[in-house]
């Protein structure tokens, strides 16, 4: 039976991906993970429990290999791919994602964008054509296309979520303020952006209250 992994050690991957990177890029090529629990805020025991789940990468008074870790979480977190993304939605959001470079530096490249504005369809953002929604189905057909991000108002994100589902889509980014139910081969990441800045400002009040989680 493959090994079960906790949704908050998950989580922490990339930013050991980000942490180690930054270390390859300022030449650093060894590291204890008492050094990196300083640079990370996350105590020694944690970072070697987390690593422990995927396999043995360190040893005792040698510490961790920096650019064999960062490769190997790479391959864990399966950003040693590429993926195909289209966007759902080309207004603020979703032209702020097609803009955002360190996408595709992490293997994940926009080819598409859809919406029902007659002014947006036909304009290009960074060489990523915007389409009418009604040729959706047609395109997420023809095309290899991994994962839809979803930049709609909710009472749209759920009647498109639909269509796609159908279309043979299983990985969906949703920005929309609504949580998708889908079939339990489709992966959805839910972003809400107002949930994350009123955690923010329960931080800011609440600072001594906070318990950080494993």
């Amino acid at each position: 039976m493959e090994k079960k992994i906790s949704l908050a050690v998950i989580k922490r991957l990339p930013r050991y991906y980000r942490y180690l990177g930054d270390l390859l890029e300022n030449g650093i090529t060894r590291i204890s993970s008492k050094d990196l629990s300083r640079r990370m805020n996350v105590t020694a025991s944690q970072i070697r429990q987390d690593l422990n789940n995927f396999g043995c990468f360190g040893q005792q008074g040698y510490g961790y290999n920096v650019e064999l870790l960062h490769a190997e979480i790479k391959k864990i977190l399966g950003i040693d791919k590429q993926y195909n993304l289209v966007i759902i939605g080309a207004g603020n959001i979703g032209q702020a994602l097609v803009n955002y470079m360190n996408f595709e530096k992490r293997g994940f490249n926009f080819i598409a964008m859809f919406d029902v504005n007659p002014r947006l369809i036909g304009m290009t953002i960074r060489g990523v054509e915007i389409y009418d929604i009604d040729t959706l189905e047609d395109f997420l057909k023809t095309h290899d296309v991994d994962i839809v991000v979803l930049t709609l108002p909710k009472n749209n994100a759920v009647k498109v979520s639909k269509v796609i589902i159908e279309c043979g889509i299983k990985g969906i980014w949703n920005f929309s303020h609504v949580d998708l139910k889908t079939p339990p081969d489709v992966v959805v990441e839910n972003i809400h952006l107002t949930d994350s800045m009123m955690t923010l400002a329960y931080k800011l009040n609440n600072k001594d209250c906070i318990i950080d989680e494993d």
